[in-house]
């Protein structure tokens, strides 16, 4: 079974381009014993990354989570929060079904105790204010 919601993806009625919004926690270890789990991430996001730019999707934004802000229910335990622009679905499900990906996705699956990632709709897009 594919973890990724594939046809929920292909199905959807929008065209055009998608955010995902992407949620991970990072185990202690890496499940096959080689560093952390943050370890293990990053040697899947250093095969990932030049996956996304040949498929014209950006990484725009990739934060630490801090501290809890705001509690009203739900899972709140995250380590990161990425925001990833691709032009379609059709392009995220091109990447994670590419054999690439495939490799890849072991480290991801040994580095995160929990990855969860949100496909978005824009509904209001404002520029960014200068740092």
């Amino acid at each position: 079974m594919h973890p990724f919601e594939l046809e929920a993806l292909k199905n959807h009625p929008k065209e055009g381009p998608v955010y995902m919004v992407n949620l991970v926690k990072f185990r202690e270890k890496s499940l096959d014993g080689d560093g952390s789990g943050r370890d293990a991430y990053n040697r899947y996001a250093a095969v990932v990354r030049p996956l996304l730019e040949t498929l014209g999707a950006v990484v725009i934004w990739v934060g630490s989570v801090d501290h809890l802000a705001l509690h009203e229910g739900g899972d709140v335990d995250w380590d990161v929060v990425q925001l990833v622009y691709y032009p379609s679905r059709d392009t995220f499900i091109e990447m994670v079904t590419s054999e690439e990906y495939l490799a890849a996705n072991e480290h991801r699956t040994n580095g995160t105790e929990k990855h969860v990632i949100l496909a978005t709709s824009t509904m209001i897009s404002n520029p960014f204010p200068s740092e």
